[in-house]
């Protein structure tokens, strides 16, 4: 795998720099209809700025990520913008929609940008703004049905059936954000994560615990119809839940 590199900094860009919101860790989840719970990726978190059409992508540590440089080509091309910050994350996924992250490490599917906040849009910062309104800002930007960017699924009020969803379907967990809150690193962000995650990927298995992940060889037989039917299954149901709630 190549190293990301260091080399080109966050001084490039001239729009604000934004030092993101760290999620903090919650053992438990919980229903309130003033938080929004978000499917928890996994993948590279990157906040994607754009200007004078050109887009780059920069992690949390100010640092470009630059082996995702096409993508932000992509991501430029494809928002009809003059210039924004959005807050996302950099994934990749199966046949399914299901997050594959050492695919994408391992650069084995093209890149895709999740987005689940926007923080700067055409001169108008909306940091001070509420997560309600800001994502109505970035729903408002998102082409439809693009295999290069969309928006993060989420459910409003709704954590305790969203998380049994991701424990169903043996996914990463959720991000619970209250609605009202503006952006600031202050912020209280909270990642509820699945304790029992295995996750199976073209001959190896991951499996998260208090370690963090670990990588298994495995045989092929995790590549059948099953498997596959698993994971539509996962993702339909997840994608179910959100238009249930947001219909």
């Amino acid at each position: 795998m190549d190293k990301i590199s260091r080399s080109r900094h966050i001084r490039e860009v001239t729009l604000p720099r934004v030092q993101p919101i760290i999620p903090t860790w919650r053992k438990e989840p919980f229903d309130d209809p003033e938080w929004l719970f978000e499917f928890k990726y996994y993948g590279f978190r990157g906040l994607c700025y754009l200007e004078q059409g050109r887009s780059r992508v920069i992690s949390r540590n100010g640092n470009v990520l630059s082996r995702f440089e096409a993508l932000g080509e992509q991501i430029a091309a494809v928002l009809h913008v003059d210039e924004a910050i959005i807050d996302g994350e950099v994934i990749a996924v199966d046949e399914t929609g299901r997050p594959q992250f050492y695919d994408l490490v391992r650069r084995r599917r093209a890149p895709a940008y999740v987005a689940f906040d926007i923080l700067w849009l055409n001169g108008t910062d909306l940091r001070s703004f509420p997560l309600g309104e800001r994502r109505r800002r970035l729903q408002g930007i998102l082409p439809k049905g693009s295999a290069i960017i969309s928006e993060a699924l989420s459910v409003a009020g709704r954590g305790r059936e969203l998380f049994e969803l991701m424990r169903e379907h043996d996914l990463e967990g959720i991000v619970a954000k209250r609605l009202d809150d503006s952006y600031d690193p202050r912020v209280r962000w909270l990642k509820i994560k699945n304790p029992t995650t295995r996750r199976k990927r073209g001959g190896a298995t991951c499996s998260t615990g208090p370690s963090g992940p670990r990588l298994r060889q495995t045989s092929g037989r995790n590549q059948t119809l099953d498997t596959v039917c698993e994971r539509r299954l996962a993702t339909q149901a997840v994608r179910k839940l959100a238009r249930s709630v947001c219909s």
